[in-house]
């Protein structure tokens, strides 16, 4: 036992006896324990005054419930205590974890979904398993809380039911807001994917919840599962106990499987419309004390794209960044700088110059712009909006949602004096140039090609003005004489004296003997037979100029093998029809003064001076049609 006496001192009070009346007290001991445990070889000496070792022994007495013998004030001040939670030192919160909806009257934009919550709620219809689904931002995540507070709210006196107004008080309430309660499971599906992580969900929903009314399962991004943990949770999902609701969130719904989709109440939550984003973007900025242009809280919620958690984050941006020129305040310049926005009033000057054809001005301020470092595709993106909202006021009557009268004016003058086509086809050029600028390898030479393609593309007129013009013009065109009354007939045709009764007759035989594998003969018999007598057995014929050469032994004998019958074959000097091919070139001429000779084409040759008529020799379509479309 010598070893106790280094701890306790000179000797264990076990050992002595008779010194029970001098033993030292629990407050001495107890000093003389720390002081050898902090190194020091002895307990410091009595005096007078309380010594540290007095003091740090009160303090431990206090602490395990011991009076201590005295107790007297310390000399030394008490450290400080650690800050309070809420004070300055805590890390800062984003707007968009901050102005979380807690609550489904800060839910904005989802009022359809809301109303029919409420209503399941009240008439106790509530399904096992709820599906949100949209756009990044809208409350997808935000609305399964939400849910899982109206199911397990228990209200302020702890007796309250489900309820579409959680009271955000009691214990369920707050626990789920902090993320911490035990019957309120959220898992992410991007990093749990596997047929494991649904099994673990399998086993655990068999047990009661433990403190709440519901056990709810929030899985976001359910579309990230796999295809054999979409099957693993198929006969869950479905009939689960009654004690355990399912919220699924997904902003890629069309990766669902349709058995997932069948089980699940859908809820498809919107896009928060531009003005109603930019009016929450307000009062978010008047709860933290943050002047804000009206147009700079318009320009935060168009680049928003529908998205709360995306519009926040650029306010939060916009707020940081107007924080630097010292006066605070969210100044639409500002904004329009940090998201490298095109200025509205450049816009109307850039339309403006392609409108009026000014390439100069046009080029200057194009050059302008990229200077200030508004990208080239940010300006083909500027035009199109205010080509659309022209369009728009064209339509309407007036630019009512304009931001300034300026801008009104402007856009309700080139409504008006713009016409419907010219706009469309502004549209179309303006989009080809988008696309151009997107995939060049220099956007800014392309931008500006694009743009003076516009410029002396403005001034032509659409294709219904101008067949309207051409449809005027025709309308005055002297008609067209008919054909043969007062000239010459066409080269070519063949006479009136001439026995017309003959050729059909004639290019059926020639057909014949095409058929039965003479070419040769066929062609020598449309290019060179002029028929002057045609009869059963009989064909006295001429040959045009040029030809001399004698072919009716060559006739003889095809028409003898294509009938069966000896054939008078026999040349004379006389006027006979026209050979097959002069018939043809007769009707092909005879068709294009035909089409010469109308009146919408005469307008045309009129309105475009030199233009020609070009015939397409092409051969028809397979299957039928005037057009070879598939060449």
């Amino acid at each position: 036992m010598d070893d106790s006496r280094d701890i306790f001192g000179d000797s264990p009070p076990w050992d002595n006896k008779d010194e029970e009346d001098a033993a030292p007290s629990a407050a001495e001991l107890e000093a003389a324990g720390q002081s050898s445990m902090f190194g020091e070889p002895e307990p410091a000496p009595p005096e007078p005054e309380p010594t540290a070792a007095e003091l740090e022994a009160a303090g431990q007495s206090a602490m395990f419930g011991e009076a201590p013998a005295a107790a007297p004030q310390p000399a030394v001040a008490p450290a400080p205590a650690s800050p309070p939670a809420g004070t300055p030192s805590q890390p800062y919160r984003v707007l968009a974890r901050k102005y979380r909806p807690q609550t489904f009257g800060e839910l904005i934009g989802q009022e359809a979904m809301v109303q029919t919550l409420a209503n399941a709620i009240k008439r106790d219809r509530l399904a096992h398993a709820f599906l949100m689904t949209g756009v990044r931002g809208v409350g997808k995540t935000s609305t399964a809380r939400l849910i899982a507070k109206a199911l397990n709210c228990i209200g302020p006196d702890g007796q309250g039911g489900p309820t579409i107004d959680p009271c955000g008080q009691c214990e369920p309430c707050l626990a789920i807001a902090e993320g911490r309660h035990i019957d309120v499971i959220e898992m992410d599906a991007a990093s749990h994917t596997g047929v494991d992580d649904v099994r673990e969900i399998i086993e655990a929903v068999r047990y009661a919840a433990v403190s709440a009314r519901y056990k709810i399962y929030i899985i976001d991004e359910v579309h990230m599962l796999s295809r054999n943990a979409f099957n693993a949770l198929l006969k869950t999902l479905e009939e689960p106990p009654a004690h355990v609701k399912f919220l699924f969130a997904t902003t890629e719904v069309d990766k669902l499987p349709v058995t997932v989709l069948s089980r699940c109440q859908r809820f498809d939550l919107r896009r928060i419309p531009t003005p109603m984003l930019a009016e929450h973007f307000a009062r978010v900025c008047g709860k933290e004390g943050v002047e804000a242009e009206e147009e700079a809280l318009a320009m935060v919620a168009a680049a928003a794209e529908g998205s709360v958690r995306d519009g926040l984050s650029i306010l939060d941006q916009a707020i940081a960044h107007a924080d630097l020129d010292g006066e605070g305040k969210v100044r639409a310049d500002k904004v329009r700088d940090m998201l490298g926005l095109s200025d509205k009033s450049v816009q109307r000057k850039l339309l403006a110059a392609i409108l009026d054809g000014k390439g100069a001005e046009l080029l200057d301020l194009v050059a302008h712009q990229f200077a200030l470092g508004v990208e080239p595709i940010a300006m083909l993106r500027g035009l199109m909006e205010l080509t659309h909202r022209v369009a728009v006021a064209q339509v309407s009557g007036s630019a009512a949602d304009a931001p300034s009268s300026e801008e009104r004016e402007a856009l309700e003058g080139w409504a008006k004096a713009l016409r419907a086509g010219q706009l469309h086809r502004l549209w179309q050029l303006l989009l080809k140039g988008h696309d151009e600028v997107k995939s060049a390898p220099d956007p800014l030479v392309a931008a500006q090609m694009a743009l003076l393609r516009i410029m002396h593309a403005a001034d032509m007129p659409d294709p219904g003005s101008l067949v309207k013009k051409l449809e005027e013009l025709a309308s005055r065109a002297p008609a067209a004489a008919p054909a043969g009354e007062g000239g010459a007939a066409a080269p070519g045709a063949p006479s009136a004296a001439a026995p017309t009764a003959i050729a059909p007759r004639w290019e059926a035989l020639v057909d014949d003997v095409e058929h039965l594998g003479q070419p040769v003969a066929a062609n020598v018999m449309r290019m060179q037979v002029r028929v002057v007598e045609l009869a059963p057995g009989v064909l006295r014929y001429t040959q045009p100029p040029g030809f001399n050469e004698d072919i009716s032994g060559q006739l003889r004998s095809a028409l003898g093998e294509a009938t069966g019958d000896r054939w008078q074959v026999e040349r004379v000097n006389a006027e006979g029809a026209p050979t097959l091919v002069e018939q043809a070139e007769a009707k092909k001429a005879a068709d294009t003064q035909a089409v010469r000779g109308a009146p919408l084409v005469e307008a045309t040759l009129a309105a475009f001076p030199g233009a020609e008529l070009i015939e397409d020799d092409r051969p028809a379509a397979i299957g039928g049609g005037s057009r070879n479309w598939r060449r």
